[in-house]
């Protein structure tokens, strides 16, 4: 396993920076108040940019430029094909600078690979239903013997607010934004503080795609100081964020008493159910990058390995050797398998836990940090049972948790037996049981035979229980953006 982390500090100059002042109404503007906060490389722990610090002031002016361009403004009179059209083009300038969000990306968050061809597929995807967003006529009987018509309308449902994690930002925010735009809504961006250069980026190429002022807002800025009036701002129909369970209680809470619409993308203690037929030598290798792929930084990702007792340790044995051969290191190094965490608060955050699971449980592999200069930790592994801690909360980090189980039923219990309900794994080479369990599992996604992969916009994405509420992806997403009018005529 690696035990130092060799940084090129050269490698980051020339990395085109995208512009760092809030857009609003179609214009870069500096925040009202003149301040910035600072972002820092989570690798080098170097300051790489100085962005606008937005705050309530910001948000009003962004909610009213997205406001007038859904009330009458020229964003509202574009129809579906021309929307559709917009959207299209915003996917091929992020194709066409591939290579620079892909190092604005990896720069900002400390990751590998950090590259958007997930966002460009999901704007194509959306760009494609932008013109195929229909209603339904209804065939009712005459009144006051006169016949009717009746017709239902989906329309959009007006200003889409959405606050975006620093894990994997500029997809997330693919998610958020391509739908609500596909749908003809306008949207206001909170990006995340600790990583919101690649949505800043984005921002730049939606303007010179020919985007409508005001159909695409972004005010970087503190949690409490942009994303709080954001999501309580009069003037927003809906609210999507992706997040910590506990800050999603809050927005939710917040946005349901003002009766705004609300998504809510959140946390995951996600299983991994190994059953004793499994093809171990094709399956270990995935189990193991459920830890810590993106530097276990993941909402679905599979943390608690349960494993049936007849094959626990030849499962143990495997993955923990794939763990100490993860090459941890500079995500600009062609090499590296996994980066940094994204800050110093996280990274004692994750190291919090992986005390505490020396405390409850029995380390197999890991658990120190890399180098001086970075936030890096050693992929880490342990034995133990499903009720600890490490083993009930959300560590997001590299650390798993591997729990035996002896029949089918404990497996369900044991998958189940935790507040989130957001992602699976089964594997198993047996039909029968991979359609039950798949059934038994209390959580929005369920793989069979599949490790770590982005969610295809194709089909919908979201949680059960404390993972979240509403769905993404697919057209739920843009069910999730319009509202249903029901017309009534008599002739």
């Amino acid at each position: 396993m690696t035990t130092a982390v060799e940084i090129d500090f050269d490698i980051r100059v020339g990395i085109a920076l995208p512009p760092t002042d809030l857009l609003v109404g179609g214009e870069w503007q500096p925040a009202a108040v003149g301040e910035r906060f600072e972002v820092i490389d989570p690798v080098t722990e170097r300051v790489i940019a100085h962005v606008a610090r937005g705050r309530e002031a910001d948000v009003q002016r962004a909610v009213a430029a997205a406001r007038a361009a859904v009330d009458g403004g020229a964003w509202s009179r574009l129809s579906g094909v021309e929307r559709g059209r917009l959207l299209f083009r915003l996917a091929d300038l992020m194709e066409r600078d591939f290579a620079q969000l892909t190092q604005v990306e990896t720069l900002d968050i400390g990751q590998p690979l950090k590259n958007p061809s997930a966002a460009i597929a999901t704007l194509r995807y959306f760009a494609g239903w932008a013109d195929k967003i229909d209603g339904r006529h209804v065939v009712l009987p005459d009144s006051n013997g006169r016949p009717t018509h009746t017709y239902v309308r989906r329309e959009p449902i007006g200003v889409v607010a959405a606050i975006t994690p620093w894990n994997s930002p500029l997809m997330t925010g693919a998610w958020k934004i391509a739908p609500a735009l596909a749908a003809g809504c306008s949207v206001v961006i909170k990006p995340p503080e600790d990583a919101p250069l690649s949505t800043l980026y984005l921002g730049a190429l939606a303007l010179e795609a020919g985007f409508p002022p005001g159909a695409i807002n972004i005010v970087p800025g503190l949690g409490t100081e942009a994303g709080a009036p954001l999501v309580t701002a009069p003037g927003v129909d809906k609210v999507t964020f992706t997040g910590s369970t506990a800050v999603g209680r809050q927005i939710g809470a917040q946005a349901s008493g003002l009766l705004k619409a609300v998504t809510l993308e959140l946390g995951g203690k996600s299983p991994q159910v190994v059953f004793a037929d499994a093809d171990l030598e094709r399956h270990i290798p995935m189990m193991a990058r459920q830890f810590y792929l993106n530097s276990g930084q993941v909402c679905a990702a599979g943390t608690r390995l349960l494993v049936e007792r007849p094959v626990l340790d030849q499962v143990i044995e495997g993955v923990a050797r794939q763990l100490e051969q993860v090459r941890v290191g500079d995500p600009f190094k062609p090499d590296t398998q996994i980066g940094s965490l994204i800050s110093r608060r996280q990274f004692e955050r994750v190291s919090g836990y992986i005390d505490r699971g020396r405390a409850e449980a029995t380390l197999v592999t890991g658990g120190n940090r890399l180098g001086d200069t970075g936030f890096f930790l050693q992929p880490t592994l342990f034995t133990g049972t499903n009720d600890i801690t490490i083993g009930q909360e959300e560590i997001f980090g590299p650390v798993g948790l591997v729990v035996p189980f002896d029949s089918y039923e404990e497996a369900i219990r044991l998958a189940n037996d935790t507040p989130y309900g957001l992602a699976s794994v089964v594997y198993t080479a047996n039909l029968g049981t991979a359609h039950r369990a798949a059934a038994d599992i209390r959580a929005g996604l369920v793989r069979v035979n599949g490790g770590a992969g982005v969610p295809a916009p194709q089909v919908p994405f979201g949680g059960m229980k404390s993972s979240g509420l509403g769905r993404e992806l697919s057209y739920a997403g843009i069910e999730a953006c319009t509202v249903e009018k029901t017309v009534s005529l008599e002739l």
